[in-house]
Order: C-alpha cells, then structure tokens, then sequence
C-alpha cells in the first residue's frame, strides 16, 4: 500500500532507530527532540508512546534532548510538542509496533492479524505462547526507514495498553518535590563555579577593567577576559557570588549608542524606524455606515524565571559537553560551535531540566557563558546567573502596538477590518534562520556579528501572530512595522505577538459591540461560523453565568476573551470577574479549551492555568524599565510579579474531541485572559484599559 505523507520530523529525522531502541532490555527506549520545561510534556509524550507500542509507563526508558541520542526536533516551543512531536512519535512507533508485531508472528507461527499487544508482551489467540520485545530485539532490524499506510495505521487496533486520555501524574514532580532534580543540583568531580560580570545593559562595551584587583578578591582562582566577556572563577561559590559583586567596581562600560531613556511604549514604538509592508490582505473593501477605531500597547517584559538560569560545561577526550536547560539542543549545540569557532561534531548538548521556561530566556546564553569559560580554563565548570541577571541580560519579550480601524454596514455586522502591528522581532533563538544569537559570542574577542534581526512571517508569525481575525468579515487587511532595532534585547516569550494582539482584538471586539448597542458575546457569535467557536463561547457563558452580568455589585465586572492560537491551534476562551478599587482584584477566572484529542487532561488543564495566572501577572503588574544606562528593573521589587495570595479561582473545561487531532495548549490563554481583565474592568467603572499593565497608576489615570 502507498505511504501516507509524514509529519516534517520523521522526514528530517527518518531513521527508526533515532525514535527506537532496544538497547536498555528489559526497557525500551524511546527517544524525542521534545524537552520537559515544566509543562508536563514528558508525561503525555510518554502516554503516547506507551499506547503506541503496547507497553506500561515503567517500561519505557526515555531520552530527551540529547544530541548524541535524539533526534532534531527544533525547538520545544509554539506550542507544538503534542501536535508535532507527538505527531512524530506515533508515526514512528507505529511503524515499529507493525515491524514488531509481523516479527512476534513469525516467531510464534501465527498470522500477524492474530497479535495483540499488552504490557509489552505480545500474545495469539492461535497460540499458548507469548514473546516480549526483549526476545524480539534480535529480530528486528531497527535501522531502517520510516514509513507509514493503512496497514500500518491499522495494527494499531492490536494494542490493548490504553494510556491517551487519563490524568497520569506526571513523572518529574516527585523528585523535583523531594530531591535534587534540577540541573542546578548537577555536579561534576572538581567542578568549579564561574560568575558573569555585566553590565545594566548587556550589549555594553568594556571600555576599562582592572584584571589584578579582580584576581585579589577572595575566592577568585581564576579570572576569564575576552573583549567584553569577563567572569570570575573558583571553587567556593559563596566567595564567588561575592566576588561578582565587587568585581563591579573595577570595571567600566560603555551603553550603546541606540538606548535611550525610557519613554511611553506607545510614543516609543511609533517612533522607531521601521520597515512597512502589507503582510496580508483578503477580500474587497465595501463602503462603511460607521467607523471604528482604536490603538492598544503592551510594554517590554521579563521572563521573570523564578529559577535563575544555569548550565556546566566540561571537555574531555576532545569533546565539550554542556549540560543545559535549553529548549533546543541541537540548535544551541551547533550554535555554541559555531561561537567557539570549531566543529560542531566536537560538541555534544545534553538537557537536563529547569526550573521553568516561558521561551527563549537565559538558558541558551548561560550554556555559552559554561562552554567558553570551560574552554578557556580547562576545567569543569558551572555557571549560575543571578537575580539580577536574569531580569537584565535575559532577551525581553517584545513590546507592541496595534491599531484597528473596521468598517461596519447598517445592520451591525463589521465589513471591513484593517490592522497595524509595529514590533520589534519576537524570535532571535540560537540556530533561528542560521543566525548565532548568542550574548557571549558577541562578548567575547574576536566577537561574532550581532546579526540584523528579523521576523518570523505568517502564518506562525511573530508579532503578528494571531493578528490575522477568525471573525468573518468581507475585507482584511494588516500592515506590519518591523522594527529592526529597539532600545533592549527581544526574543521569543510565551505566545510572542499573540498575546498583544489577542488582547487588542478582542478588546476592541467589545469595543465595536458597545459602539453598536450589542451584547459582546452575540457581537462574536455573529461573526463566528466555526461551531467549535460557538460551542466553546456558549459552554464558557454558562460556566461564567454571563446572562447574570448585569446583577453584579456596583465595582464589580464580567468580561470575555476569545481566541484560537496561531489561528491554528487550541481554542481558547476566558472569562474574568474583578473587583475594581485602589487596584484591580481578580476574583474568579473561567476558561474552555477545546485542543482536539486531550492526551492528559490534568496536564492541558496546568497548562491553560499557569498561562491565565502568568497572564494576569503580565496585565496588572508587569514592565521592564531602564535609563541610559541601561535596566534598572533588576529585582522583584522593581519588576514585581503576581503574588501567591493574588491567585484568583481558577476553573477549567475541556471540550475533547477524540476524533480530532491534538493541537497546542500551552499559550492558548494568555491573550483570551488579558482581554477578558480589560472588558471586566470597562464594566467594572466604565473606562477603556488599551495601554498595559493595567497598575494602580494606570487605573487612577483611567479614572481621572
């Protein structure tokens, strides 16, 4: 029978045995470029596997990112290790489950068709024997190419083992709850720490620095300078961590010549050069009975990693291995070679877990910070950043503008929908379009280039991700304003543009409703065909009590936010009840998602929550702030985030659609959230919230 089309990571990685391995009896391996971040991704990847090739969780002996081990599956990001991960592993299980089950029947003298798989142990009704994949491994041929057809497909219905679908707790939480699971609980024999010095604006230029009184503060062995890379090195972190302090006064700096002094995000971005183009455009435009428009912003924003980035490196035998809490181990392998200026076979990446990543945050520029001072001192060696650190030199999340302006007939229904986005890049990842974004490699003398940066187009998008409307209207259009250079350092967070622009949309969705008389959630339906756009917006309704809406206490609001990430993935819906005062209190949060088949719905459900509460920390705290010098929101006190007693209730439904392929939940409610906070809030006091965070500053300027 014909093959079936592949998903893109078997045909970049087509081998059986990058996915499949015999290797570890009576376990067998199964191998992914999918990382865990925190999100529970190991677990129903695990789920997946188990149900393809009919074995028990504990049976499994799981390799991820390690590039001598697993195959290149880009980044772990987008939302995408269910849809294309575990995509890749099913198609590659499944051919190895086909090829297992025609070698147990060969061996037990039956027909394939009679096979079934349970608990990794394959039986016939035809015979009283069993076989395990232990006896089969001599058997099998396992380096081959992957292929896929119905027959293929088909031996699936031979697995008894059901795993998909069940709220397995998820494997990493017991250690990580009661023991050293963290890569910064690594250690390596004669390991020595490293700390960076830097200055408040990471691409500063040294200009001065005083090599003989670094080298006399206590606990510093060893000093490592190159160009603008200067770290302190010895073998009692304590001293060192100090010795990064003071080091600072024996170093001088040099700010870029492009920062300067902060300014409102919406003057700022419309004033930087940028280069226009029309990204899309669909349709007719058609003369207007009325006009609507309006301008929304967000501001730069931090990672804010409760756990400080860190990562060890250490060469040996001719190869350096980095041990890294990367999101792309291959990628940052390669890139780290290419920044040390060798081949990239001499490095080997080996991810080991962090302690929580929302995108492209400091793993990746730690890993070099490791690898260079390893190299140069030919020790072992960890680095660990500091809370400072990682709210200066990590890359920032864009900030944004979105301007809208829809035209609508007589009989209430939008027409024409035109949209601007002006951003900086929302992805700079190491390895993104070939490109050697690494801080250190940019330090360090020779420096590498700090390639121009760019965005990433439609239909993944960057800033304009989700800028595109799912609402039906006879003519689209949107402009992008890239701007290539921006006063702090940006790259990929959590939902990149979607967040702005799912915020701005369904903010001003409310906005054209109220304009026109109409009740928000009907405004949506009726420019909605997608039935499960419609399912969702109702089931939300009902969860929400919005009919009741107009019964709140006065201060009090109830509002809504809707989106499908990327226009592709999970659907997502929120609604927010809040109390307005001297500060905005969130009191009760409801969502729906519908992500297609749920492989574990305890894990999609973690994950539509941490996005709504990292949400609500984004929309009422949270804003990197600088002078000329460069970030001056180095601590939590000056970038504060959501506190543990600001956690509203948070409820959670899932639509699963068994039959329906899974999609990407892990970004789907940031925007939906930020939206739902603003229409609650315009309810609440009757004021429009469009430029965020929505601080108690920002809310007395509303109110005046």
């Amino acid at each position: 029978m014909s093959n079936l089309t592949l998903p893109a990571n078997i045909v970049s990685n087509p081998k059986l045995s990058q996915w499949f391995r015999l290797d570890q009896l009576p376990l067998v391996t199964v191998c992914t470029g999918k990382v865990e971040l925190g999100q529970g991704i190991q677990t129903a990847l695990q789920q997946i596997a188990a149900d393809e090739i009919g074995v028990d969780l504990q049976q499994i002996n799981w390799i991820a990112g390690d590039t001598h081990l697993s195959p290149d599956e880009w980044y772990t990001a987008g939302s995408l290790s269910i849809e294309n991960g575990g995509a890749a592993l099913r198609t590659a299980l499944g051919y190895a489950r086909y090829l297992s089950i025609e070698a147990a029947a060969k061996k037990l003298g039956v027909t394939a068709n009679s096979i079934t798989i349970e608990h990794g142990i394959f039986s016939s009704k035809d015979s009283q024997q069993q076989i395990t994949y232990a006896q089969l491994a001599n058997h099998l041929d396992l380096d081959v190419e992957i292929t896929s057809n119905e027959q293929i497909i088909t031996s699936k219905q031979q697995v008894m083992t059901k795993w998909v679908g069940r709220s397995i707790a998820r494997d990493d939480l017991h250690s990580k709850l009661s023991g050293a699971a963290f890569i910064h609980d690594f250690t390596l024999p004669h390991m020595r720490h490293a700390r960076m010095i830097r200055a408040k604006h990471v691409q500063s230029t040294m200009t001065h620095v005083d090599i003989p009184k670094i080298q006399q503060l206590p606990g510093v062995e060893q000093v490592v300078h190159s160009g603008s890379f200067l770290a302190v090195v010895g073998s009692n972190e304590a001293l060192i961590v100090l010795a990064q302090e003071k080091a600072q006064a024996f170093v001088s700096w040099q700010t870029p010549a492009y920062v300067q002094t902060q300014t409102p995000t919406e003057e700022m971005i419309t004033a930087l050069q940028a280069s226009d183009e029309i990204a899309f455009q669909q349709g007719t435009a058609d003369t207007a009975h009325t006009t609507v428009k309006a301008r929304y912003s967000r501001p730069f924003i931090a990672h804010a990693s409760i756990g400080p980035a860190c990562a060890i490196a250490q060469e040996s035998d001719g190869i350096l291995t980095v041990w890294s809490h990367t999101q792309g181990s291959h990628l940052v392998k390669n890139q780290i070679a290419v920044g040390l200026r060798q081949d990239p076979s001499t490095v080997k990446v080996i991810h080991l877990h962090g302690a929580g990543c929302y995108g492209h945050n400091s793993a990746d520029d730690v890993a070099f910070d490791a690898a260079f001072i390893a190299k140069m001192t030919g020790l072992p060696i960890r680095v660990q950043w500091s809370r400072e650190e990682e709210l200066t030199a990590s890359p920032f999340g864009s900030p944004g503008v979105v301007e809208f302006e829809v035209g609508v007939d007589e009989s209430g229904r939008i027409i024409n929908w035109q949209s601007e986005v002006w951003s900086p890049t929302h992805i700079h990842r190491p390895g993104w379009a070939g490109k050697l974004n690494l801080l250190g490699a940019w330090m360090i003398d020779p420096p590498h280039p700090i390639d121009e940066t760019k965005d990433n187009p439609l239909p993944q998008g960057g800033g304009l991700r989700n800028a595109i409307t799912l609402y039906n209207v006879d003519y689209q259009q949107v402009k992008h304003h890239m701007i290539p250079q921006a006063p702090l350092r940006t790259s990929a967070l959590r939902g990149l543009g979607a967040y702005l622009n799912i915020f701005a949309m369904e903010s001003f969705m409310d906005e054209v409703a109220q304009a026109l008389g109409q009740d928000s959630l009907e405004f949506r339906k009726k420019h909605l065909s997608d039935p499960r756009s419609i399912t969702l917006l109702e089931t939300l309704a009902q969860m929400a009590s919005w009919s009741n809406r107009a019964n709140l206490p006065e201060g009090t609001g109830l509002g809504m936010g809707f989106a499908r990430y990327k226009n592709s993935g999970a659907y997502c819906g929120v609604m927010v009840q809040l109390r307005a005062e001297e500060k905005i209190y969130i009191d009760h949060v409801w969502s729906v998602c519908d992500a297609g088949e749920v492989i574990n719905p305890d894990g999609l459900i973690n994950q539509i929550e941490g996005g709504i509460i990292q949400s609500i920390s984004w929309t009422l705290k949270e804003m990197v702030t600088w002078d000329t010098e460069g970030v001056t929101s180095a601590t939590w006190d000056t970038y504060p985030i959501l506190n543990f007693d600001e956690v509203p209730k948070v409820e959670v439904k899932l639509l699963n659609q068994p039959r329906v392929q899974s999609l990407g939940g892990g970004e789907a409610s940031a925007g939906p959230t930020a939206a739902a906070i603003a229409n609650a809030l315009e309810q609440a006091l009757g004021v429009r919230a469009r430029h965020l965070p929505l601080t108690p500053d920002r809310l007395a300027e509303l109110m005046s």
